[in-house]
């Protein structure tokens, strides 16, 4: 017998998005069609294979491992060995053993098509059931608590198996092979409809929340990472009533639609956004408007929609074709995910269920420009997928990176890759500092992560920072802008050595020389940067205060350019004489006036100074996002809108870039209405 054909042994481990995804079912397969025997089995590490048969056919298997993978699935790396034969009778998928290296865990997906058909298909066994999934689709990180991903260390293992799915389950040519979330009415996840106040049971089926939304009730939906509030976005009075609730009222609510001809109604929609929004990450996306919908996203020109992403979704759509679908969350506070925190405040009606959330997450939000995605918060559908660093950039340390203070998230380093949480909000609330810290003990339990090191912003007073100085460990400080553009050289796989422009427009960050930085241009590689030049220092007149009044920062901006004594535009002349005068004098007696350079606090100024921010935002961003709106809306128009003029002042880094000619021309096009 040649040795093509002599049975031989061989080893695999194969790394990357493969537990959780469908990949051991698919190894089965192809296995037994080449006829090996053997087993597969999730560890610590990923996915080991043991094969015995001929090396003809371990080829083929090598080639085939790789060009027909699951949909879901996603290899890193493969290893393999010559092992000695164990004359095995058979392949098994064999029972999964733990291990202390690092795995992927696949992201919560949307609902397959096959899914989807069962569930609208009279007499199918899973015909309108809610929680409806299989290898490709369905719950995977908000349902996982420990690895490896096994339905005993999930939120699944309250629902044994019923005999029907036992033998889906076990059969490996059943798309719901393995499949660990696997339901249907008999022995999986059910819903309740409860009343709010009361919490009497109202119904047990979907059809009747839908109902009750059409007749303008508010729901608190359970979903995958938490509750979303549901109503009807076309009746304006649940829209008002949904604003009211979340005491916002102006800031944009995101809308889920039944279908991309909906959404085409209500938005223009390239083909980049449409493979978005169909994709099986689901996130919402910020659309162009084509028909403004009453009380949805008042004064900008950009509407958030997303597809329905689980069987519920798809279920609660039919006869509504449009709804806003908002977080649980009270005005700052983490998405709510356990029902007792649900209150009658929140909504009417409480759509839930039985299977626990065991980490929250929001929905993603992204935009794109020049058809390339640029994320606005990155979570469900996406998290916890990791960034893996260049072989020059890996170190054997494990590192944990704690973030800033707003809108944080954070990340974890092992073996190569970098996780990064879902969004996580502010930490100056307490709630988002308790989320903080339940992230990270449930990424460090699934990942069997035990930082050596802690890395946070230069900000000493940062919740983050002083976080990361309770723990312990060596603790390193990276300034706020070279941390953006740190993150930016790894996730574009920039080598080491190469310098870079880096370009670090934001609304704080903390200096290397203790001022409020936010305009940046930096010249750096991963050891170290040089600021090059920066906004030109402007007062920040009450310090934080500055931040959510618009106008304060105009009148800075306006001292600057024409000093003491500057002249009142159209959009100062509600502010009373008296309190400008006050600002006035705190800048000029530089009292509780710290300087920035921030581009976030330029558009504030100018948005102000143009008539479109209030005196009070509601949101942040709120001023710099009706600035865009007015400047694209500009663009577009025969106009085409204009550029500015500015100056550098400084012969040696850092140079500054003084604004104040560009504000002067503004002031004067103002007094015209131009």
């Amino acid at each position: 017998m040649t040795e093509a054909h002599t049975t031989q042994a061989f080893r695999l481990l194969v790394k990357g998005t493969v537990q959780g995804v469908g990949f051991r079912p698919f190894v089965y397969r192809l296995a037994t069609r080449l006829r090996f025997t053997g087993y597969v089995r999730n560890v610590g590490q990923g996915v080991e294979i043991f094969l015995e048969g001929s090396r003809q056919n371990f080829e083929k298997f090598l080639v085939s491992l790789r060009q027909e993978l699951p949909p879901l699935a996603r290899l890193e790396s493969l290893e393999w060995l010559e092992a000695s034969p164990e004359n095995r009778r058979e392949f098994i998928i064999d029972r999964s053993r733990q291990g202390e290296a690092f795995v992927f865990i696949s992201p919560d997906i949307a609902t397959c098509s096959e899914c989807l058909k069962e569930i609208e298909t009279p007499g199918e066994r899973r015909y309108a059931y809610p929680f409806t999934n299989c290898t490709n689709c369905g719950p995977r990180y908000t349902i996982v608590k420990s690895l490896p991903y096994d339905r005993a260390s999930t939120t699944m293992s309250d629902f044994p198996m019923c005999p029907d799915c036992r033998k889906e389950y076990e059969n490996p040519l059943d798309r719901r092979y393995h499949a660990q979330p696997i339901a249907c009415p008999t022995c999986g996840p059910s819903i309740v409809i409860l009343e709010a106040k009361s919490r009497n049971l109202v119904a047990r089926d979907v059809r009747t929340a839908t109902q009750l939304i059409k007749k303008g009730n508010i729901l608190a939906v359970k979903g995958l990472g938490g509750f979303h509030l549901i109503g009807d976005a076309l009746n304006l009075e649940t829209v008002l009533r949904i604003r009211k609730i979340k005491d916002r009222q102006v800031k944009p609510l995101a809308l889920m639609a039944d279908n991309l001809q909906t959404i085409k109604k209500y938005a223009y929609l390239s083909s980049e956004e449409e493979s978005w929004l169909t994709s099986p990450r689901r996130p919402i996306v910020l659309l162009r408007k084509k028909k403004d919908i009453p009380g949805i996203a008042p004064g900008i020109e950009t509407i958030g929609f997303m597809l329905p992403y689980t069987p519920l979704h798809h279920l609660l759509l039919k006869g509504l074709p449009l709804l806003v679908a908002t977080s649980s969350n009270l005005k700052d506070a983490p998405i709510i995910k356990d029902d007792q925190f649900i209150t009658s405040d929140l909504c009417d009606y409480i759509l839930t269920h039985n299977r626990e959330i065991a980490s929250r997450a929001d929905d993603s939000v992204m935009k794109l420009a020049n058809g390339r995605p640029l994320f606005l918060r990155r979570a469900r559908g996406f998290v916890p997928f990791p960034q893996k660093v260049l072989e020059s950039l890996k170190v054997p340390a494990r590192v944990l990176a704690v973030g800033g203070e707003l809108k944080n998230t954070i990340s974890i380093y092992k073996d190569g890759y970098i996780v990064t949480s879902q969004f996580l909000g502010d930490l100056d609330d307490y709630q988002n500092l308790g989320y903080f810290q339940e992230t990270l003990a449930h990424l460090s339990r699934l990942f069997h992560f035990q930082p050596e090191y802690v890395v946070s912003d230069l900000h000493p007073d940062f919740q983050s920072t002083r976080f990361a100085r309770s723990l312990g460990v060596p603790h390193f400080q990276v300034q706020h802008h070279y941390a953006h553009l740190l993150a930016a050289l790894v996730e574009h796989n920039i080598p080491p050595g190469e310098k870079v422009l880096g370009v670090s427009f934001d609304g704080f960050g903390y200096g290397q020389d203790g001022q409020a930085w936010g305009g940046e241009f930096l010249l750096a590689d991963y050891h170290d940067y040089l600021r090059l030049a920066h906004l030109k220092y402007v007062p920040l007149p009450g310090g934080d205060l500055a931040a959510k009044e618009p106008w304060r920062m105009t009148v800075a901006y306006l001292r600057q350019a024409f000093g003491p004594d500057f002249p009142r535009p159209a959009s100062l002349q509600n502010i009373p004489e008296g309190i400008i005068q006050a600002v006035n004098q705190m800048i000029e007696k530089k009292v509780n006036c710290p300087l920035t350079s921030s581009v976030g606090r330029l558009f504030d100024a100018v948005s102000f100074l143009c008539g479109l921010a209030p005196e009070r935002i509601e949101y942040e961003a709120q001023a710099p996002a009706l600035l865009e709106a007015a400047a694209l809306s500009c663009y577009r128009s025969e106009a085409k809108g204009k550029t500015y003029p500015f100056s550098f002042q400084g012969t040696e880094p850092p140079l500054t870039v003084d604004l104040s000619e560009a504000i002067r021309e503004l002031v004067e096009e103002t007094s015209h209405n131009k």
